[in-house]
């Protein structure tokens, strides 16, 4: 199936002529002056996209897909995600990964539960493990994980600095960075350990000791919700400094006073001029929110959604905090890259088709997902196989 998508604008172009994009399957075929792809022959679909512009869609990094939560007794436990939770966002990849939990949700419904959504009209991935070291695998190692199973591309979220860890030791934690590593040397992929940070008053402690005390780079470990209180945020720019990435998480409005909204966020990680593309943003989607007490006890309880996730997008361009270029790296290219995904994250002929169509308001008009449309004029044309 071709797809002509005519008299189009990307996210870097400020000025020129319009652009015509031809999709060839799943993939890009030319993205090129308009006027200038001729079809003949062939049956083909034209979308008019004047007045649209065009960007990758969104890699969301960090989702529940089976859900999250549990820590207030089984009626706590959120629902599984659905691909029209994704696609209506503007979300055409996420890494999917366990949490608290790896007592009633296991590693073979997290690997299941992604082929699912793919087959629907996602693309996916997944961690191995969940947040207790030893973490739960699928082979029996994180390494054979890694380096034999398609879609795992990690191990995470791998509690550290949290309550709810299974405070591993320093020597656990570095042992698990270097089964990644191996793991991602013998399956040509990234191999990251993704940590989930607490709120403990330890933070970053383990990666800054990493880089003193071991061979392992600072690109083999990812810091997410970097941002959920601001002692931890000011660990995570000098984290950056010494050249690790970050994963900002897009919390609900209100903000907890503590929180670094990613807004805040990305305006001081720019104006500190630290590179940008050393920063992911991801959604905690379907996810549980706890709110615990001094005590640690339980006291209130949301779940994450991805509409946190294309409204702290919004926010960060129609803010002038970042340039939509920037903005779009940030929430899609930059994970494409640091996790090595294949064909994702840019608008380039050979890629995978996988893009957004957006008016002047940042509102999404179209979604291609692997070169199938899966949204048209602002209307989601896919359901999951179970409509609720």
């Amino acid at each position: 199936m071709f797809t002509l998508i005519k008299n189009i604008k990307t996210c870097g172009q400020t000025s020129g002529p319009l652009q015509d994009m031809l999709i060839a399957g799943e993939r890009i075929a030319a993205l090129v002056e308009t006027g200038r792809v001729k079809l003949e022959g062939v049956d083909y679909r034209v979308v008019e996209g004047r007045g649209l512009t065009a960007i990758p869609g969104f890699i969301d990094p960090h989702v529940h897909i089976l859900g999250g939560g549990g820590e207030g007794g089984p009626t706590t436990r959120a629902p599984e995600i659905r691909v029209e939770d994704c696609l209506s966002c503007g979300v055409t990849t996420v890494i999917g990964c366990l949490g608290t939990d790896s007592v009633t949700r296991h590693m073979s419904s997290l690997l299941a539960k992604a082929r699912a959504l793919e087959t629907e009209g996602l693309s996916t991935w997944i961690y191995t493990g969940a947040y207790n070291l030893p973490t739960p695998t699928i082979t029996g190692s994180v390494r054979s994980d890694v380096a034999l199973i398609d879609k795992v591309i990690g191990a995470g979220e791998i509690a550290i600095s949290d309550h709810r860890s299974s405070q591993p030791t320093f020597e656990e934690f570095l042992k698990l960075v270097a089964e990644c590593r191996v793991g991602g040397m013998l399956g040509g992929k990234a191999g990251v350990a993704h940590f989930h940070l607490g709120d403990g008053r330890r933070g970053l402690e383990y990666f800054f000791r990493m880089l003193e005390e071991s061979e392992l780079p600072a690109t083999q470990v990812m810091a997410t919700h970097a941002n959920r209180n601001r002692h931890l945020f000011s660990q995570a720019l000098e984290w950056m400094r010494r050249g690790g990435y970050i994963d900002l998480t897009c919390g609900p409005e209100p903000y907890d006073p503590d929180e670094v909204s990613v807004m805040e966020a990305l305006g001081q990680i720019k104006s500190l001029g630290l590179p940008l593309s050393r920063v992911t943003v991801s959604s905690d989607a379907n996810g549980s929110l706890p709110v615990f007490d001094e005590r640690g006890k339980l006291v209130a309880l949301t779940v994450a959604s991805q509409k946190d996730f294309i409204r702290a997008f919004r926010e960060v361009v129609q803010n002038k905090i970042l340039s939509l270029e920037e903005a779009t790296a940030v929430f899609s290219g930059n994970a494409a890259d640091f996790y090595r995904l294949p064909g994702k994250g840019k608008l380039l002929p050979g890629y995978e088709a996988d893009l957004l169509l957006l008016d002047e308001a940042l509102q999404v008009k179209y979604v291609f997902s692997r070169g199938r449309m899966v949204m048209e004029g602002g209307q989601l044309k896919v359901r999951s196989t179970f409509v609720l």
